[in-house]
């Protein structure tokens, strides 16, 4: 039988998620034990790990015990040695949850989670990611799950609205979720035309969003896709500029090239991992031939003056005419 992780870690982009899976594995671990007894939470700028593992290695008078160690994204390599040694030499009696989220300061980063912490919580069996996959069938099957997790039941019709309407904005889901649930009853069956007075505005999609119906000459869907990734994504124009410039140096990349399949293309490009971007990439570049990545590039450079003023319209607009007139592109 495997033993159970000593310490999990759990960690992901978006806060509402990491605080919601946080809550639920707590809930989990506590049982039907008396929460005051069992839980201890630390928490601020100044506890330190070392803290978190002398109270897990504390004897209790209660039994069982879960030490939740918040706002995680502060420490570094060396703070987590003391956890790093309770992991291969754990308590019976106790186990470390620690929530990698951003400490609650203000202009505070969530520091990246030290190799060797990762490592080992992951060895151990406590690594829980709320994060979702990039895309693909990954991250279908992934959404699908948080769907199917909800507290009332969705059609069909209603799950494929709630995706195409929260689009990245999946933190979302666990508020959409308690009001269903208390206006519909838990395990309520909920359709879509129900759903139309709690989703709230569309949210924010991933910038292959606007680059996959830019390369399918899909117009309006592109501009949609872009004022929702500035509008409910706060992304500015020049971030959105900055993802259409690295998709286009890619398609520049390898036109004109020899390079005949997608292995070849993604080692040309340096991308490591899955090839499917480099698919793309080399798709596109064959359609739209030398002239027409050139006239992209040429749009593009005229769209990065015009953002800086040059035109006098605003940077959305900017942004919007630069991606109709890319949708246009290979016609």
């Amino acid at each position: 039988m495997t033993a159970a992780p000593p310490v999990w870690l759990v960690r992901g982009d978006d806060p509402v998620l990491v605080e919601d899976a946080v809550g639920k594995l707590v809930d989990r671990l506590v049982g039907d034990a008396n929460r005051s007894e069992t839980v201890d939470v630390f928490s601020g700028a100044d506890y330190e790990l070392g803290a978190v593992v002398m109270a897990a290695e504390t004897p209790s008078m209660f039994g069982r015990r879960v030490l939740v160690a918040r706002e995680g994204g502060r420490f570094n390599t060396d703070d987590c040695a003391e956890v790093l040694r309770y992991i291969e030499s754990p308590s019976e009696s106790s186990v470390i949850v620690i929530a990698w989220e951003r400490p609650a300061v203000s202009g505070a980063r969530l520091g990246a989670t030290p190799r060797k912490l990762l490592s080992a919580v992951k060895a151990a069996g406590g690594l829980l990611e709320t994060k979702a996959p990039g895309g693909g069938k990954a991250r279908s099957q992934w959404v699908g799950e948080q769907l199917s997790a909800l507290p009332v039941r969705l059609t069909p019709a209603a799950k494929t609205l709630v995706q195409s309407t929260l689009g990245e904005d999946l933190g979302r889901l666990v508020g959409l979720g308690a009001t269903l649930k208390g206006v519909y009853g838990e395990g309520a069956l909920v359709d879509a035309p129900d759903l139309a007075h709690y989703l709230g505005e569309a949210g924010s999609v991933p910038p292959w969003d606007l680059t996959d119906a830019i390369d399918d000459r899909r117009s309006k869907v592109a501009i949609d896709n872009l004022n929702r990734m500035v509008s409910g994504g706060d992304r500015h124009p020049l971030q959105v500029m900055a993802s259409l410039i690295t998709h286009y140096q890619r398609i520049a990349a390898l036109s004109g090239s020899d390079v005949r399949t997608e292995r070849d293309a993604a080692d040309l490009l340096g991308i490591k991992g899955s090839t499917f971007p480099a698919k793309k990439a080399l798709a596109q570049s064959r359609r739209l031939g030398p002239e027409g990545v050139a006239r992209a590039i040429a749009l593009l450079a005229q769209a990065d003056v015009d953002l800086r003023g040059a035109s006098g319209l605003d940077a959305l607009t900017v942004t919007q005419v630069l991606v109709a007139r890319l949708s246009r592109l290979g016609r």
